[in-house]
Formats: structure tokens, sequence, C-alpha cells
């Protein structure tokens, strides 16, 4: 592979290229493995960037293993002062007692710090009382689209999609400073994982610009799709702006919440919870905002990416994009997840184009206990990645990270193989909807790209594209699947500029 400018100018037979081509640096990489740079096609960089400094609650085992960690962090926290205390990935559904938790010992922990623990999805929160009495809230206090919840007409402290930004909107904003350092930490995790190029789903205005200074400035190399939260503030900016394109930062468009999440009974389903016979879960918003920011996106030539994971929201977002993209059209307009999708809806994908944008881990960790919530029948309609790839004609793959692991080997493995980390179970998840190595590496690549507009720069190796790869020391093609997990990225290319070496040599700038 012959690398000019940052891009590919030509591939072939190593004697046939080191005939025509003298370079100034020439990298032999050793007999292993070559692939187009990942591409994460759904992902929260910043995010993932501030949880790196919030407590880690992922794989904890009960509430008080929760409290015992949160023990230690304020054992080991310098000073006695008032901030706000972070922490992300807790799930109840793995412990033992699945009820949500209460905060009476997060208060007795922390009287004086506002605290907001994260559920690993993100759409529910548990808070201490200093938190909750921050963003004023009462035990009789509702909201549309969320839940506050109350036992014995006293606060729980959990909070459930939309009241969860009752507490976020308390906490202060990252200084200019703290979201550099943020930004730069995930960058290095990227690199270390053979990622290129991340789409970020939802970021708001204010964090464009400080994206671009830092990537002109050479010190994020990381190439960034980002799609705005879907706030009039973001409307003005991109209506004003245009859309954003350079070689590192795409701005195309607008990311919309429909609503929550299975694991918090917050996906919004055409049957009621099998586990809770009273709850449908809820929509976000009411319909006639989703129809009215479809409508201002399809006016001005925008792209539109929405987070739809019950059947019920499914259809609800299937019907309106149909409404406005009628038929074939080339909009790549996106469903985020799709997790339950009726049978009776699949067509909307296949009549109007819409990409279905997946996330395999998902799947593997939600299998536990995702038939509970939905019964025997209404789960053979979810994680549906094979039937969704034969509508869409292509499947862009990606973590939700910080929700999963940012490792694109692990998305590899759960799409192919649908097991855990430990090989549960062994002849795979509803193994029907598995794909096959090459639709993986397609979804981690050039369908990824394709589902941004930007498969003709980059997502394969060709001349004329990005200069975007990793070297690995096994075949993701060939290896034995009991060898996939154990995959090291050795190198990452962005632009033929080396950006992660885990052999310690150093980065060339």
């Amino acid at each position: 592979m012959a690398i000019e400018g940052g891009k590919i100018i030509a591939t072939g037979e190593t004697k046939q290229m080191q005939q025509a081509y003298v370079g100034n640096l020439n990298i032999d990489a050793q007999g292993k493995y070559i692939y187009p740079g990942f591409i994460d096609a759904h992902a929260h960089f910043l995010a993932y960037g501030q949880s790196l400094g919030a407590v880690d609650l992922k794989g904890t085992k009960s509430w008080p293993d929760v409290l015992k960690k949160l023990a230690a962090f304020k054992k080991n926290k310098s000073g006695n002062d008032t901030t706000w205390i972070t922490g992300q990935g807790w799930d109840q559904n793995d412990w033992p007692d699945k009820r949500f938790p209460s905060k009476s010992g997060l208060d007795s922990l922390f009287p004086n710090n506002p605290v907001v623990l994260s559920r690993i999805d993100g759409h529910a929160v548990i808070a201490n009382q200093k938190a909750l009495d921050l963003a004023g809230i009462r035990p009789y206090d509702s909201i549309k689209g969320g839940e506050i919840l109350v036992q014995d007409s006293a606060l729980t402290g959990v909070l459930i999609d939309n009241a969860t930004q009752l507490v976020f909107k308390q906490i202060p904003m990252p200084t200019e400073a703290e979201a550099t350092e943020a930004l730069l930490k995930a960058q290095q995790n990227c690199f270390a994982a053979g990622l290129t190029s991340l789409q970020d789903m939802g970021e708001d205005t204010i964090l464009i610009p400080l994206l671009d200074s830092l990537q002109k400035a050479g010190s994020l190399k990381m190439r960034l799709y980002v799609l705005l939260l879907d706030k009039k503030a973001n409307f003005d900016y991109l209506l004003k702006k245009g859309i954003i394109k350079t070689d590192y930062l795409h701005v195309p468009g607008f990311k919309v919440f429909a609503d929550g999440a299975l694991g918090s009974r917050g996906a919004c389903l055409l049957q009621p919870y099998s586990d809770d016979s009273t709850s449908y879960g809820f929509l976000l918003s009411s319909k006639a905002h989703y129809d009215s920011v479809a409508k201002f996106i399809y006016k001005h030539h925008f792209q539109m990416a929405t987070h739809a994971i019950g059947d019920s929201a499914v259809r609800t977002m299937l019907k309106i994009y149909a409404k406005y993209l009628k038929g074939p059209n080339d909009r790549r307009w996106r469903i985020e997840h799709a997790q339950i999708v009726n049978p009776a809806d699949l067509h909307y994908f296949k009549d109007n184009q819409i990409i279905a944008s997946m996330q395999p881990t998902h799947a593997t960790s939600d299998m536990y206990w995702a038939e509970t919530r939905l019964g025997p029948e209404r789960i053979k309609n979810a994680y549906i990645n094979k039937t969704l790839l034969e509508q869409c004609g292509y499947l862009p793959l990606g973590t939700d990270f910080p929700v999963e692991d940012i490792s694109p080997i692990k998305t590899f493995y759960a799409a192919v193989f649908r097991r855990d980390a430990s090989g549960f179970p062994k002849d795979g998840f509803q193994i029907e909807n598995a794909l096959t190595r090459q639709e993986a590496l397609q979804g981690m690549t050039i369908w990824a790209a394709k589902a941004a507009f930007e498969d003709k720069e980059k997502g394969s190796l060709e001349p004329g594209k990005f200069a975007d790869f990793v070297v690995t020391d096994k075949d993701l093609m060939q290896a034995d699947v009991e060898d996939i997990l154990k995959t090291r990225i050795l190198m990452t290319f962005i632009g033929g500029q080396k950006v992660f070496d885990r052999s310690g040599r150093p980065i060339l700038r």
C-alpha cells in the first residue's frame, strides 16, 4: 500500500509496489493483518471521556456493592468539599434483587456532596437527597417523558429518562480545559482499540468549535461525525452554518430520542411489559414534535437519526420517516438501536431505505433478562441484526460507548457468534440473527462509513481514500472463535500517520 498526502495512492503485490514507488518511510507489517480503520457507528465521545473520571460501577453485584465502591472512593478522595460526585454503569438486572435501589445509603454516605449515578444505559439515574434538593425535585412532581419514582410518598432517588435532566442540569458544565482533557484521554483509548472514526450521537453546538480547533491544532486526530441534539439552539446553529464538513469533522444533522431503554422499562412498547402489566414505557415527546422535527430536517436536507428501542417507538418513527421520505431516496435517515421491531413494520426500512444502526453487544448484555421484559414470543423480534440487514441492504455497527465497551473486536465477536465474553451461550443467543464475519467487518468499516455519507473517503483500503488502517495480530476472517477476543491491535494509523503502537515504538509526528 502506497500512501501520499494522507491518502492511499495505490495497492498491489509487494514486488510490483516496491518497483513502482520509493517511500520516504517504509513500514513492514511483518505478515500481520491489516484492516480499514474501525468505525464506531454509534458512540458518545465526550461522555466516554468524562466517564473515565467518574466512579466505575460496571460489574457491581448488588446495591451494597455499589455503596462499597463509593465508600472506597470517598476514603481516597482528597478534601471534604461539596463537589458533585458522578458514577456510571450500575444495572439492577444483574443483581439478586432486581428492583431499583433507594437512595438512603447514598444520603448517609454523602450528606454534603450531590451524587448522581447513571444506570448502564444512561436512561435512569439514582441521586442522593442533596442532588434532588439542588434540582428542586419533590415527591409530588411529574414530568412528561420521564418518571420520578416514589415509595411511601418519599423520593427513592431514581429518575428515568427526561426526569434525569432535572439533576444533570445542575452539574456545572466542564471548562474548556476539562473537556479537552476528557476528549484526548478518550481518543488514546480509542486508538488503542483500533478506532479511527467515531459517529458521535448527540452533542450540543457548544462542543463543535472546540472539536474543530483541536483537530486543526493536530491534537485531536480522531475523525468525528457528529449529530446535534434535538434542541432549538442546535437547529438554529446548523441552519445558519449549513452542513459542516472537513477531513476530520462532519456535522450533517440531528439525533432525536423517541423513547428510553428496555432495562429501565422506558422503551415504548405496543403491548405491556411482560414483567409489569401496568407499563408500556413511553415516548419522550409528542408524535407532533417528532413530525415537526422530521419536516424541518427533510426541508433543509439534513440527516436524521432517532433513538428508538421499543416496537411502538420504532413504529412511530418509521411511519413519520415514511411520510417525508416517500419511498426510495438517498437521505440515509437512521433508526438507532431498533432493538424491538414488530414484523409488520419491517417493510418500512426497505421501502424507504431507512438505515438500522445496530450495537451487537447490546444483545449479549441484555440476553440474560430481556425475555423477562418481553416474553417468549416478543423476544424473537428483538436484536434482529440479520433480519434488518436483509431489509436495509447494509448495517452500520457500533457500541453506544460508554454504555458498552469501546472494543470493535467485541462488536465483531458479538455480531458473529452472539456470545458474551465468557463464551455464553455456547450456541449463541438467537443465532439465526448472527452476521457472517464479512458482514460484521463491513458493519464496522464501509457500511458505517456509508451510513454517514463517507463511504467515498473511508471504510475500505482503496486508492483515493484516507489511509486509515489498523494492524492486528490475528486474522478476524479465519481465527478460531476462542481466539477472536484475544486479538490485539498492534498499530493504528490515521491519514498514514501512526497514532498508536502497542510495542511502544515512538509515534511518528
